[in-house]
């Protein structure tokens, strides 16, 4: 049993039991597939049953369950989030913090930022994860969240996979620097891995991304018509989201629809990668972009739009394909890369060896898991 029933409470629910291992308390602003919860799940698995964790998500979905194994000690308490004023919800988070007890609180983005009002009433050990903004904060800083990152985060561990963020963090939000650490994501070399040279006569262009506003996918279907125009190619979108329809018609209107493949989800995008000749990523914002590290580990040449770290992620090789955020811009870095010797790839893969380990990544959020920065 995961918790010790004679140190429950008689009226306590069943997941507010004490653990015999530490506990952790995850905040998420939604427990659905993405990269930060792809992290989080390949560092838990790792652990196996070191750590015990209660995960919340705040808008109630939790798809990303299924990336946990089974050997990981994982629950998932219900807490209502949404409802009441800023106060109210403040106060059910402390009350919920000081009656489960977790040696950490570990919250995610700004959509988890009422759980760290609830951490300073209760002392709740800190760490908070900053992976990145939505589309409201893509291009500016919003002056009150700034104050608020600035206030209430001073006294946490704060983890920034990217060097964009650690410049925000340091001297937008002026959080101490001692509290900052940049752990760069880090990458399975074994499950992504290069497959041996693509053979198909026309070249095959991949992404994978989820089908949402942010990851513009509809820029790289008219990227995909320009470079369509000018030579034979194929695109194949790995991933699934509510932007899904409106995709396949745009691909129609642009007459592209015939060499255009909607993959959907996969669970195993390795397998994917190794039928692609170059990766393309079409964000409008991004920090430090995991599907980008499983192609540079899978040996490929990437096409992108100069997004967060993505130009100091990829190797030096790969600066023809860096693009402004246009469909033109993204047209010309994939046929750059198209035309540009294989070798490319393979630099992709050395500077991922040398710079993106998953073993250094463990490693570091380990050791704020366990209080040891």
């Amino acid at each position: 049993m995961r918790w010790m029933r004679s140190l429950r409470s008689p009226t306590a629910p069943r997941w507010c039991m004490r653990a015999e291992r530490p506990r952790l308390l995850h905040v998420f602003p939604s427990f659905v597939v993405g990269g930060a919860q792809m992290r989080f799940a390949a560092i838990a698995n790792h652990v196996g049953d070191a750590f015990a964790h209660s995960i919340i998500a705040m808008d109630g979905r939790t798809t990303a369950r299924d990336l946990l194994d089974a050997s990981v000690p994982a629950d998932f308490p219900a807490v209502e989030t949404r409802e009441g004023n800023f106060a109210a919800r403040v106060g059910r988070f402390a009350g919920f913090l000081r009656q489960t007890r977790p040696q950490r609180l570990v919250t995610s983005n700004w959509g988890s930022i009422d759980w760290v009002f609830a951490r300073a009433l209760t002392g709740t050990p800190h760490v908070h994860m900053e992976d990145g903004f939505g589309s409201d904060e893509r291009d500016r800083q919003l002056p009150r969240r700034v104050l608020t990152r600035r206030a209430i985060l001073r006294r946490s561990e704060i983890i920034l996979p990217s060097q964009t963020l650690l410049h925000i963090a340091r001297n937008i939000w002026r959080l101490p620097v001692r509290r900052l650490h940049h752990i760069p994501n880090g990458i399975d070399f074994l499950r992504f891995a290069p497959r041996g040279a693509h053979q198909a006569d026309t070249p095959v262009i991949g992404t994978v991304a989820a089908l949402r506003p942010e990851k513009n996918i509809g820029r790289l279907l008219e990227a995909f018509a320009i470079v369509r125009a000018r030579r034979p190619a194929r695109l194949i979108i790995v991933g699934e989201g509510a932007e899904r329809p409106g995709l396949e018609q745009r691909a129609a209107a642009l007459g592209v629809a015939a060499d255009v493949t909607f993959a959907g989800h996969s669970a195993a995008p390795e397998k994917f990668y190794a039928g692609f000749d170059v990766f393309a990523l079409s964000s409008d914002t991004e920090q430090m972009p995991l599907s980008v590290l499983e192609a540079m580990a899978c040996g490929l040449p990437v096409a992108a739009t100069d997004v967060g770290d993505v130009r100091w992620m990829l190797a030096e090789e790969n600066a023809p394909g860096i693009a402004a955020k246009s469909a033109a811009a993204l047209a010309d870095a994939l046929l750059a890369v198209l035309s540009m010797p294989c070798g490319i790839g393979a630099a992709n893969r050395r500077r991922a060896e040398a710079q993106f380990s998953d073993a250094a990544m463990f490693a570091a959020h380990l050791a704020l898991w366990s209080g040891k920065p």
